[in-house]
């Protein structure tokens, strides 16, 4: 179906231009033609008004007798035989000329007859006419042939035919080649997708260097297979986490309410066991909040809660709540504002949760007696950086981009610190949500995770 419709969208296309070209010829040719009509008739009339000129003078000087033999001798020699002469009386009986009597057509007065027809040697004959009345009463008519151009006219249409022809017959190949070209990009189009469609996600276009526009469109289409695969593959990732994740705390539950269900226990140890459920509960419960947060976050639903917002603000409170958690570990937890009044337009709650997000993996990986920084400042391209570095046993720098997607836990993590391996994640989307990113890098010893904010939303007050 769709190639049908690109074959019949080509050609479409190709009879369009075809019909655009005669169109602009025959705009081009129409005035031409009415400019050679005009400059030939004006030409002609001249002419005929020069000769009229002219054998008025002979009969002033020679009178009527001497116009009629100049006339006569005109005739005899036959000077462009599209000459048309005839001189009369008064009376309008022929004195000298090539007419035997004076036309129908041509009525009393003086005047010119741009067109006629008469009837010369038994042929209708169109010509051009100019009557003159000489002194005494006498009609001098002089006129010329029409018809000795009408080659030159048949020729003008001709080659007006023979353009058009060729036109036509360039456009149709043109259109061709378009069609062949076009139904060719098209079908690589086609025939990638529906590979893909049937499951071969790394099937790609193929594309030249010379840069062409299907080569551009191909290298484009092809980044959106790759960011198709990569979404793909993210999804069954996230899939088997999802599935992997929630197995565990489904099946603690499982077999804590079975083993409520055959054991009976008394009332006290029930409600320890209702309890540690619940907290089962509460953790599956929290993995899909925070998969619906992620989702509204790369949505982009929560740019309509976005106010200025003082990152230094919310990262300072923040310090302070994790302090006393910090403390208990034996953990010094400082905090440094260099950012002072910067501000960004943003959502307070999901940059709050962000540091929060960074501050709790901090505490939750650094060693007894270690020590976490927290710092707000202003960079020189005026975005906000928030970062938090500790001196715990930090993230290989192979794992440093993994341990940002979803449910990924790196082997720091698996030792049984708590956590879905989605906080980095929401950290990354919030950052992305508000024009910036985040960055891990090595605090030697630990982890410095920086998260850059505002980019050009950013105003310092």
């Amino acid at each position: 179906m769709l190639t049908k419709v690109t074959r019949s969208s080509a050609l479409t296309l190709a009879i369009s231009y075809v019909a655009l070209g005669v169109v602009a010829l025959g705009l081009f040719a129409l005035p031409l033609w009415y400019a050679w009509e005009v400059t030939i008739e004006d030409g002609r009339i001249q002419l005929i008004r020069e000769d009229v000129q002219r054998f008025t003078e002979v009969f002033e000087r020679r009178g009527d007798l001497g116009l009629a033999e100049f006339i006569e001798q005109r005739v005899s020699l036959q000077i462009a035989g599209e000459r048309i002469l005839l001189l009369t009386d008064p009376a309008f009986r022929p004195m000298a000329g090539n007419l035997p009597a004076w036309p129908r057509e041509v009525t009393s007065g003086s005047g010119v007859y741009g067109t006629a027809t008469l009837d010369l040697a038994g042929q209708a004959t169109r010509v051009g006419l100019v009557r003159t009345v000489l002194p005494g009463g006498y009609n001098l008519l002089v006129g010329r042939d029409l018809s000795r151009l009408s080659p030159l006219t048949t020729r003008f249409w001709e080659g007006l035919g023979v353009s058009v022809t060729v036109l036509i017959g360039v456009g149709l190949f043109g259109g061709w080649l378009v069609r062949r070209a076009v139904l060719s990009g098209i079908d690589h189009v086609s025939r990638s997708v529906t590979a893909i469609v049937h499951g071969d996600l790394s099937h790609r276009l193929p594309f030249g260097a010379d840069g062409g526009e299907f080569d551009t469109l191909s290298i484009t289409i092809n980044r959106m297979f790759d960011q198709i695969e990569q979404l793909v593959h993210g999804v069954r990732n996230v899939s088997n986490s999802i599935a992997h994740d929630l197995r565990t705390p489904l099946a603690e539950l499982r077999s804590r309410l079975e083993e409520i269900v055959v054991t009976r226990p008394p009332p006290e140890e029930t409600f320890d066991e209702v309890a540690a459920a619940v907290e089962d509960v509460d953790r599956v419960i929290g993995i899909f909040n925070a998969l619906l947060r992620l989702a509204e976050i790369d949505a982009g639903a929560r740019r309509s809660g976005f106010v200025e917002v003082n990152p230094a603000e919310l990262a300072a409170r923040a310090a302070e709540f994790y302090r006393p958690a910090a403390e208990i570990k034996g953990i010094a937890l400082d905090f440094a504002d260099q950012a002072g009044a910067a501000a960004i337009s943003g959502d307070p709650l999901l940059l709050s949760q962000a540091v929060s997000n960074l501050i709790d993996n901090a505490v939750k990986f650094t060693p007894a007696n270690g020590h976490i920084r927290v710092e707000a400042a202003v960079l020189s391209d005026h975005t906000v950086e928030i970062s938090v570095g500790d001196d715990g046993p930090g993230v290989p720098d192979e794992e440093k981009q993994r341990v940002i997607e979803r449910f990924y836990r790196g082997d720091a993590s698996r030792g049984g610190t708590p956590g879905v391996g989605l906080g980095l994640t929401l950290v990354s989307a919030i950052a992305r949500l508000h024009g910036g990113r985040l960055d891990l890098a090595d605090n030697h010893p630990g982890l410095k995770a920086r998260m850059i904010l505002g980019g050009e939303a950013v105003s310092l007050s």
